[in-house]
């Protein structure tokens, strides 16, 4: 089941709240909206009375930018996505920590992007599994969309330039997320970083070879940093009960 959040939209024009809400709804039926505001004044009260887990915030307003806007909310807890036609302060955004900078109009993907992002800094991730062995979904955000993948199909992710191929035994999917952002995600007691560019299922290992690799279900040979060895296999030990074994390289 998705874990609720909530969000509140801010834009001038009222048939972008409209889409926008309309899009949310379709990807994430989590999410509640929580208000929506044309008018940066009427947006502060609102928000100084209530303050949801993610703000869309337009750029472009009358009197007042987005970004003066949000700098009149110093002590803000909830996580922003600036949603706009222009994108030249897309660098002010990123001085300001926002989630996500969607040019309009909004591509289901970058919005899936960045919703996920958010959710992540908040450590609401929607698919955030408690264990492997359940059949709690991970979202692994790509150029077709979103796919939810059961956390126990996952062979091992692998960390290529900037993006993350995720393995499963049947396919492999490239994401735009970061090694890093799944990591923060996926849990720790089934799922170990056993090298700076993999994280693996450690139900999915079927072979420890004495020399750093990892043999996975599909053959896949994973090298497990000299560093991390010993933590392995004491971290796998627990779960396959291996007797007293220590390595010694």
């Amino acid at each position: 089941m998705t874990r609720k959040f909530n969000y509140t939209i801010v834009d001038d024009e009222p048939n972008a709240i409209e889409l926008l809400q309309s899009r949310m709804a379709i990807l994430f039926p989590g999410g509640e909206l929580s208000g929506t505001y044309t008018r940066w004044d009427d947006a502060m009260a609102g928000l100084t009375k209530h303050s949801p887990d993610i703000l869309f915030l337009d750029i472009s307003m009358p009197e007042k930018t987005g970004i003066d806007f949000l700098k009149l909310l110093p002590d803000f807890s909830f996580q922003v996505i600036f949603v706009t036609a222009h994108g030249e302060f897309a660098l002010q955004a990123i001085k300001l920590s926002a989630a996500g900078y969607i040019l309009k109009p909004v591509d289901d993907y970058e919005l899936s992007f960045a919703v996920n992002k958010a959710l992540g800094n908040l450590n609401k991730s929607l698919y955030k599994p408690d264990a492997v062995g359940s059949k709690h979904k991970i979202g692994i955000p790509n150029t077709k969309g979103i796919d939810y993948l059961n956390a126990d199909d996952i062979l091992y992710f692998e960390s290529i330039n900037k993006y993350t191929k995720v393995v499963t035994k049947e396919y492999s999917i490239m994401s735009s997320y970061n090694l890093g952002e799944f990591k923060k995600v996926i849990g720790e007691d089934h799922f170990f970083q056993a090298h700076r560019s993999y994280i693996v299922n450690l139900n999915k290992i079927k072979r420890y070879e004495t020399q750093g690799l990892l043999v996975m279900d599909d053959n896949m040979q994973i090298p497990i940093s000299k560093n991390l060895r010993q933590e392995f296999i004491d971290h796998f030990s627990k779960l396959s009960k291996t007797a007293g074994f220590k390595h010694n390289g």
